[in-house]
């Protein structure tokens, strides 16, 4: 098993906890750009367990690139380890750079 597998399973079980917990508390925090996050995966028909857990990987997908990743790199992980094809996998990684890392866009 590779890192990279063995940290995006080991970072599937965090989103996984995560998602539970969130079930446990209905009253989680969402603001106007989880909101807009969510909406926008929604109505590309990529779908999570719960926004929270859409918010979650939103943002590890800013973790990812501030390790240095490449986002052509996180989308082939993404699409490796979800149902996503390309399109809808760097639709994700575009519009949670979008909503939390936006220093990570290209002027």
């Amino acid at each position: 098993m590779s890192a990279t597998t063995g940290t995006l399973r080991g970072l599937g079980a965090v989103v996984t906890l995560l998602g539970l917990a969130a079930l446990a508390c209905p009253a989680a925090y969402a603001d106007a750009v989880d909101n807009a996050f969510v909406t926008a995966v929604k109505n590309k028909g990529i779908q999570f367990a719960s926004p929270e857990a859409a918010i979650v990987a939103g943002h590890e997908v800013c973790d990812e690139l501030d390790l240095g990743k490449q986002k052509s790199d996180i989308a082939s992980e993404v699409m490796t380890n979800s149902n996503l094809d390309g399109y809808r996998a760097g639709y994700f990684i575009g519009a949670s750079v979008a909503a939390y890392c936006p220093r990570y866009r290209v002027s």
